[in-house]
């Protein structure tokens, strides 16, 4: 059984927002088994044109992910929440094997369970090619920068 994962619904604007970050922060660390355990056994995702359902599946979907996306750094900042949903946009920087750059732009729709596991994540996400000079996104983000939105361009 997975340890519970504070903070627990019902959301209010703090606790969402520190979800959002304590998402942010996982994801930043690349570990596709430490990622996992903010999710419940039997979670359902969609993630882009993918359908995965457990936990096996989604460090199988994270371990290919990071494997293509080179130096991943992404943001979260919150868009809404109620109980036990938060909806989030997103950005991350990548680049692939032949050193192209990306922007990652995306919506996220979350559901918890009681024991604030994530029972459910829809996210769309649409790449654009970047130069590596336009790149903003470098690395988790600083602890100056917690809580502040992203730009959208």
């Amino acid at each position: 059984m997975t340890e519970p994962r504070p903070p627990f619904p019902p959301f209010d604007a703090g606790t969402a927002a520190a979800k959002v970050q304590a998402a942010e922060d996982a994801w930043n660390s690349r570990d596709p088994q430490r990622v996992s355990l903010a999710y419940t056994e039997d979670t359902v995702w969609r993630n882009r044109d993918e359908f995965l359902t457990g936990r096996a599946e989604v460090v199988a979907f994270l371990t290919g992910k990071w494997e293509r996306e080179l130096e991943y750094a992404l943001r979260k900042s919150l868009w809404s929440f109620t109980d036990d949903r938060i909806a989030v946009r997103f950005q991350y920087e990548w680049h692939d094997a032949g050193g192209q750059w990306w922007r990652s732009y995306g919506n996220e729709l979350w559901e918890f369970d009681d024991r604030g596991l994530m029972r459910r994540r829809e996210a769309s996400i649409n790449d654009t090619a970047i130069a590596e000079a336009d790149r903003r996104i470098r690395g988790p983000r600083p602890d100056d920068e917690r809580g502040r939105d992203i730009p959208l361009r």
